[in-house]
C-alpha cells in the first residue's frame, strides 16, 4: 500500500514539472509596445464595463424608470406589499419598455450596430448612429425646464466654452432621468388617489360604527382590489403610460 502511495506521488510530481516546463509565457501573447494589442485589452475591458452596467443604461436612456414607478405607487395605493412581487412588476415594466422602444431599437440596429459588426463603418460613425435614435427619443420625452436646467448648471461647471449642448449626452441623460421621476411620481399621484378616497370613506364609516378595534385596511383592501377590477385598471394604466410617450 505504502509503495503505492509513494508511486502515485512520483508520477504527480513528475506531472506538474512537465506542466511547469510547457507553462505558457504571458510575453509572447502580449508582446510589449505593441499597439494593437493594448488596444484590444482596452476595448475588451470598456466592453465588460459597458455590460456590467447595462441595467443601469436602460433604465437611463428608455421608458422603463417610468413604467416601473406606475406599478409601484399602484401596489403601495392598493396596500399589497408583496403582490404583484418585485419579479413581475419588473418584467411587466421590462416588456413594455421593450413594447414603447422597439421602433427606437429597430433603428439604432438598422443603421448603427448591423454597419459597424458588418465593418461597414467605423466605431465612431457607429457610435453616433446608435445613439442617435435613442437622443431623439429622450429630445421627445424630456422637459424643457430640466433640459436648460442641466445646461446652465454645464456652463457654470465648465464654462461657457465648454459647456455641454442639449445635444450632448452629459446633458441629456440627467435631464431625461429627471423628467421620468417627476412624470412617474406624477402618474403614481393620480393612481393612488382614488384609492386614497376608499380609505378615508372606510376609515369614516368604520369610526361612526364604533368598530375602533378593527382595522380599517381589513375592509378597504377588497373593496379596492374590487373598485381595480372592476374598472378594468390594469388596461386603463398600461394604456395610458403608452400613449404619454411620444
Amino acid at each position: 500500500m505504502i509503495k503505492k502511495i509513494l508511486c502515485a506521488l512520483i508520477f504527480l510530481a513528475a506531472s506538474s514539472s512537465v506542466a511547469a516546463a510547457q507553462a505558457i509565457d504571458l510575453q509572447t501573447l502580449f508582446p510589449a509596445g505593441d499597439a494593437s494589442v493594448s488596444g484590444r485589452i482596452v476595448q475588451l475591458l470598456v466592453v465588460m464595463t459597458v455590460l456590467s452596467v447595462a441595467p443601469g443604461l436602460l433604465m437611463m436612456v428608455t421608458s422603463f424608470a417610468r413604467f416601473l414607478i406606475a406599478f409601484s405607487f399602484l401596489r403601495a395605493g392598493l396596500g399589497l406589499q408583496t403582490t404583484p412581487n418585485n419579479m413581475i412588476l419588473v418584467s411587466l415594466a421590462l416588456f413594455m419598455t421593450l413594447f414603447v422602444m422597439a421602433p427606437t431599437f429597430q433603428d439604432a440596429w438598422d443603421n448603427g450596430v448591423k454597419p459597424m459588426v458588418e465593418n461597414k463603418i467605423s466605431q465612431q460613425d457607429g457610435y453616433v448612429r446608435t445613439t442617435a435614435p435613442f437622443r431623439t427619443f429622450m429630445k421627445a420625452n424630456v422637459r424643457d425646464k430640466d433640459l436648460a436646467l442641466f445646461e446652465q448648471m454645464s456652463a457654470e461647471r465648465f464654462g461657457e466654452q465648454n459647456k455641454a449642448g442639449p445635444d450632448d449626452l452629459r446633458v441629456l441623460i440627467p435631464a431625461f432621468m429627471v423628467s421620468e421621476l417627476r412624470r412617474g411620481f406624477e402618474i403614481g399621484f393620480l393612481v393612488t388617489l382614488p384609492f386614497l378616497v376608499i380609505d378615508l370613506v372606510v376609515a369614516t364609516i368604520m369610526t361612526a360604527m364604533g368598530m375602533m378595534m378593527m382595522p380599517p385596511t381589513v375592509v378597504a383592501l377588497p373593496l379596492k382590489v374590487l373598485f381595480f377590477v372592476l374598472v378594468d385598471g390594469w388596461s386603463l394604466l398600461v394604456g395610458a403610460l403608452v400613449k404619454s410617450f411620444t
